[in-house]
């Protein structure tokens, strides 16, 4: 098994916000697996999600470029160890350089061993060069691109709190010129927001992965045993000797432990079929709650009205979203004591 250290702590409580002790008895039960030790804290109910973020996010830049005929557009990440960096000129320039010849590529492209313009070196190596000069860690993380597939399709993009987080969205519609349409626009720019507000991780339900729907069906079916164990277990506390309570207020606390069995497991598969229909809801861009006008119902709701006033469909077809230092761990700084203390060093 892993040794179960205090980063490994830390980050699962900055991913779950579960209490010190109850992340390093899920790190032991996991085995010092942390994906692992996420899913032993939600099934035991200790929290109710998440955060799909992982690790704590590092400095640096999310820039992106869309074409002047909105028909492709590229998102780049570029990390550095401070925030006093990141603002410099040479690193926004670098950057900037970066996004440019980014723009050029297809998908999947080798970026960083493209020619960096007015030079005879590569990204790579001028990106070397700017670290033995500036004297701290640059990162060209990575990228990615969006085009349209269609006559009708634009990519539109959205940057928010200065490059921290950034996103692409695709979309397209049947009826001819709806690229100009002011309400389409509107439309896709509210899209682009709503992707960097509430990170969907996908546009439609039929996206999500199959493993991922059977991971999220255990973690459910996790927390309805974690909640009959816990009743049971109280019943049969209250049930034994010593319980201390008279009898009316132990007939009352055996009523209340008796509420808290949950539903009967073979109404289980119904339970967790529901709760599978609300989580699509969380996780999809098209299910969840429009966050630009209180009141209008889900994005999809809105997408089909828009369809209909614009006398075609209107769909989202992709989107990119990129958060600063996503899954990059950045040194512990924070919390250290208390974990040193939790884990007995």
């Amino acid at each position: 098994m892993a040794a179960i250290t205090p980063a490994m702590i830390k980050e699962l409580r900055e991913r779950t916000s579960a209490g010190m002790s109850d992340c390093k008895n899920a790190l032991v039960e996991a085995e010092g697996d942390l994906d692992k030790a996420v899913e032993v804290i939600l099934k035991k109910g200790l929290v109710k999600a998440a955060s799909r973020a992982g690790k704590v996010a590092t400095e640096g830049e999310v820039a992106t470029w869309v074409s002047q005929d909105g028909k492709k557009g590229v998102i780049v990440e570029v990390n550095s160890q401070t925030d006093f960096v990141s603002r410099g000129d040479d690193f926004k320039t670098f950057v900037k350089t970066v996004l440019e010849v980014a723009s050029t590529l297809p998908k999947d492209s080798d970026l960083v061993s493209q020619p960096y313009p007015g030079s005879d070196k590569t990204i790579d190596v001028v990106r070397q060069d700017l670290v033995g000069r500036i004297g701290e860690n640059i990162v060209v993380r990575r990228w990615d691109v969006l085009e349209a597939t269609s006559p009708n399709t634009i990519v539109h993009s959205y940057v928010h709190m200065g490059g921290k987080l950034a996103v692409l969205v695709a979309a397209e519609g049947t009826v001819a010129d709806v690229a100009k349409s002011p309400d389409f626009k509107a439309f896709v720019e509210n899209c682009a927001m709503q992707i960097a507000a509430m990170s969907p991780i996908v546009v439609h339900k039929d996206e999500v992965q199959a493993a991922a729907i059977e991971k999220q069906k255990e973690i459910y079916v996790g927390q309805l045993k974690e909640e009959l164990d816990a009743a049971l277990a109280r019943i049969a506390e209250l049930k034994g000797e010593g319980h201390g309570l008279n009898e009316a207020d132990l007939k009352a606390e055996l009523k209340h432990a008796e509420s808290k069995k949950g539903p009967p497991e073979a109404m289980w598969p119904k339970v967790v079929d529901g709760k599978i229909s609300k989580w699509f809801n969380e996780v999809t861009l098209l299910g969840q709650d429009n966050v630009w006008e209180q009141g209008a119902g889900t994005v999809d709701k809105i997408r089909g009205e828009l369809g209909k006033k614009l006398g075609g469909e209107v769909k989202v077809t992709s989107f990119v979203r990129f958060g600063l230092g996503e899954g990059i761990e950045k040194k512990v700084e924070n919390l250290a004591d208390e974990v040193a203390k939790t884990i007995g060093a």
